[in-house]
């Protein structure tokens, strides 16, 4: 008998978005998130909770220098478009990827030197092109369009690109970017362990690094790093400025000596804190950590001695002046993140925001790019409120923030506590995601912290792009699960992020690869099972499947590695690994039923030292 209350037990799926899978395999409808809208504010966005504020209706096209002049052009009246100039100042004509005819018209004599400036005069650089090659779902005019909407950043000084700088891109239209942080202190490191770090992080997925040395010859780490690295970096340069002299002495030559002098480096974008104002400094009065940003307390302690208003907030157009000869892109610091949860969005926090908007505006009337950096230690359930703001604030500026925290409490974990708070952050719409590492908190991060560091934020930024539909982002997960599904073990193993960490795990416990493995073994294998089920066969794809196992190759050294860190196996027993002659035969080579299988698999955990019931597993 039915009841007239019985609960209704139907669904319906939320709106659609992209499909992350190019060729749309396995059953997943795809993604939750909202259609992409390139072009727009919204590219590849969350659905917005009910209350969070609302995109900025202005771009970058709306804070052009004012001696500019653009004119929106009716489509139906046909127009050439103009080719690049190598000295502008007549109007040029070009439709962009939505469909919008502009004339744009700059002062005479003027020649481009930023991305900012090449994509506003309708411009698409070998930078861009490169962009467009390396994201893949984007076309080099969409780029352009991105970056002239002040949307995307393309980090790339002049001096950097002649060495080997590869160009990438920050914004939410790409795919989301992981930073490195890195530097030499008074108390540890050198120049060649710095460059040892830049190669080990970006070996491990990092975009950009940034060099925070504070010791050392800066000059001599910088200019080592610079010409030693393929991805962009970016520095602090007030780090520098108050080496060999006190903080009161500090000053505008020296502000702009300091510029100039990493500009020319082929320093790819500046950290600079202009936002902490002096009107701001009483509201951090009863925070439980006050400021924790090394920059913003260096300038506000500058303030209060000087009983003056920030020098990089008063002579901001002057530092856009030095950083456009050589396009530097700003990353505008945020002085006043929150150091913990209590702190968190905060008036000292969003006040401070109010004025990254503002310096936004003002960067992009000088032709800069900007990005804007980002909190810091958040709760889970303030990351996309305090997202969106940034959106709505600093008009879709790419957003890069740290983290951010989503609790205080496990210091040597907070690689962890930080990379779920990154997660919820590049979903709701930050572009980059600085890094934390195991150290963080505690110490300078070695070269094991650095790869930690960068796999767990490579890990957030990579489930964020598949949250939000971005194109192919799912096709390498897509063929590890194909693979898996057809027990593959070494087609599993290339397609893993790490297959150093991948194959020493898995040959800790059974170092045959059989159609079963070490966690659930012969009889209890559902992926085993479903093959033997007709209608659930599998592993069926014929690149992936195999009849009989595959002997693999001894443990490399790395791999040895791991498992002597690990600390599980006895060193004649990695040694065994080490030196593999044939592989033990798997229960699908020649046995002949489950039980000649099941003796197969004790004898191999005897082998290792492990218990086993003789009479079942």
């Amino acid at each position: 008998m039915i009841r007239s209350n019985e609960p209704d037990r139907t669904w319906k799926l939320p709106p659609l978005g992209n499909n992350p899978s190019t060729q749309k395999q396995g059953t997943s409808p795809g993604s939750f998130a909202n259609p992409p809208r390139i072009g727009t504010a919204w590219t590849f966005s969350s659905p917005d909770t009910p209350g969070m504020p609302e995109p900025s209706s202005y771009t970058a096209w709306d804070f052009l220098p004012d001696d500019w002049e653009v004119e929106i052009i009716d489509p139906d009246i046909r127009e050439p478009a103009s080719s690049p100039c190598a000295a502008c100042g007549e109007s040029r004509v070009f439709t962009d990827s939505m469909g919008v005819t502009r004339r744009v018209t700059p002062p005479v004599g003027f020649v481009p030197v930023t991305q900012l400036e090449h994509a506003r005069l309708g411009i698409v650089t070998p930078q861009m092109r490169r962009v467009a090659e390396r994201e893949g779902h984007l076309t080099p005019e969409q780029v352009r369009d991105e970056v002239a909407a002040g949307r995307m950043v393309i980090p790339a000084n002049i001096n950097h690109l002649r060495l080997e700088l590869d160009p990438m891109a920050i914004g939410r239209a790409s795919k989301t970017k992981v930073n490195a942080n890195m530097g030499a202190s008074p108390v540890s490191s050198s120049t060649e362990e710095e460059v040892e770090k830049l190669h080990w992080a970006v070996r491990w997925g990092a975009d950009t690094v940034m060099d925070l040395s504070t010791g050392g010859d800066l000059n001599v780490t910088r200019r080592a790093i610079i010409e030693n690295s393929t991805v962009p970096i970016g520095t602090v340069p007030i780090y520098s400025m108050i080496i060999g002299r006190k903080l009161e002495e500090l000053d505008w030559p020296a502000i702009a000596a300091e510029l100039e002098n990493q500009a020319q480096q082929g320093v790819d974008y500046f950290t600079i804190h202009a936002g902490v104002r002096k009107a701001h400094l009483p509201f951090v009065r009863n925070r439980l950590i006050g400021i924790v940003s090394r920059g913003g307390s260096l300038l506000a302690k500058w303030m209060l001695t000087h009983n003056a208003e920030n020098p990089m907030y008063t002579h901001w157009e002057d530092i856009c002046d030095i950083m456009r000869k050589y396009d530097v892109t700003f990353s505008i610091g945020d002085g006043l993140r929150p150091g913990g949860l209590a702190d968190a969005t905060d008036q000292a926090q969003l006040a401070e925001l109010s004025t990254l908007g503002e310096l936004t505006e003002r960067a992009w009337r000088r032709g800069v790019q900007v990005m804007v950096e980002g909190p810091g230690h958040v709760p889970f359930d303030q990351i996309e409120y305090n997202m969106k703001l940034q959106r709505r604030l600093c008009h879709g500026a790419p957003f890069y923030v740290l983290g951010p925290l989503v609790t205080d409490m496990f210091p040597g974990y907070d690689h962890i506590t930080s990379a779920i708070g990154a997660t919820a952050a590049a979903y709701h719409g930050a572009a980059m995601l600085c890094y934390v590492t195991p150290k963080e908190h505690l110490g300078l991060p070695k070269k094991e912290d650095v790869k930690q560091g960068c796999i767990a934020y490579k890990i957030a930024a990579h489930a964020a792009d598949v949250a939000l539909g971005i194109p192919g982002t799912r096709d390498r997960d897509d063929e590890l699960t194909k693979a898996r599904a057809a027990l593959n073990w070494e087609k599993h193993f290339e397609l893993s992020f790490d297959s150093d960490v991948a194959r020493a795990y898995h040959d800790e416990d059974l170092d045959v690869d059989t159609d079963f493995c070490a966690m659930c073994g012969h009889d209890w294998c559902s992926v085993r099972i479903s093959k033997e089920i007709q209608d659930f066969a599998s592993g069926k794809d014929a690149t992936y499947s195999w009849d009989k196992p595959k002997r693999s190759d001894a443990l490399t050294p790395e791999q040895q590695e791991i498992l002597r860190q690990r600390g599980v196996l006895s060193p004649e027993e990695i040694r065994k690994l080490a030196h593999k002659g044939r592989k033990a035969v798997c229960h699908s080579d020649n046995v002949a039923d489950p039980q000649a299988a099941k003796l197969v698999q004790i004898s191999t955990l005897k082998a290792h030292g492990v218990t086993v019931n003789e009479t079942g597993l």
